[in-house]
């Protein structure tokens, strides 16, 4: 009987493990099971100014600092694809 619920309780892990492999994508799981106990929140209040921090082109040849874009045009930083 003990080895009945204990595989009756190995196939939901397994199911839920492979819906959230679905719903999420692998590296989305992994990178939540990795990263995602390491995350808090930031101390920024709206209207404070952005940290300068250095960015790198996507050729990764180009880089410059936040602080040399501010009064130029507005900046906008994209994390991810819109295409």
């Amino acid at each position: 009987m003990v080895k009945k619920i204990a595989i009756g309780v190995a196939a939901v892990v397994v199911l839920l493990l492979g819906v959230a492999v679905v719903r999420m994508g692998p590296r989305n799981l992994i990178g939540w099971a990795m990263y995602g106990r390491q995350a808090h929140d930031g101390k920024l209040q709206v209207g404070d100014p952005a940290p300068d921090v250095a960015l790198v082109g996507l050729d990764g040849t180009a880089s410059t600092r936040l602080s040399e874009r501010f009064g130029e045009r507005p900046v906008v930083l994209v994390f991810g694809s819109f295409t």
